[in-house]
């Protein structure tokens, strides 16, 4: 006699056969059941005033984010790079632009170095 090794019975077999808009339909039902005829529309209100204040207080929530981040990056304290530079030279000259210092073609790199770090943490 042989034995397969694996054996399906008939509700797993059905249950694995349901689609996406079947369960949809099945939990309608089921909510018809649980909640009865007269209090599903004040059920399906509920839930969308739940979702509405979610929907609510996420916007709230990305607009407050966004005026942080503008607040952040309207600080001069902070250097602006727009993009890669070929040698540190470059590169100091670039972050003493956009902290707002003039006429550092005079200094060493490591006098400009001393003045973009006085000028970020004042």
């Amino acid at each position: 006699m042989l034995k397969t090794p694996f054996k399906m019975d008939i509700t797993s077999a059905l249950i694995s056969n349901i689609g996406g808009s079947e369960w949809i339909i099945i939990i309608l039902f089921g909510l018809i059941l649980l909640f009865g005829t007269k209090k599903l529309p004040q059920f399906s209100r509920t839930v969308g005033k739940a979702v509405g204040e979610y929907e609510k207080a996420k916007e709230i929530f990305r607009h407050e984010m966004e005026e942080a981040e503008e607040n952040a990056r309207g600080d001069n304290k902070f250097p602006k790079i727009t993009g890669p530079v070929a040698t540190e030279r470059k590169k100091l000259e670039s972050i003493a632009t956009s902290l707002g210092i003039e006429d550092y073609a005079d200094f060493t790199d490591e006098e400009l170095r001393t003045l973009i770090s006085k000028r970020m943490t004042s």
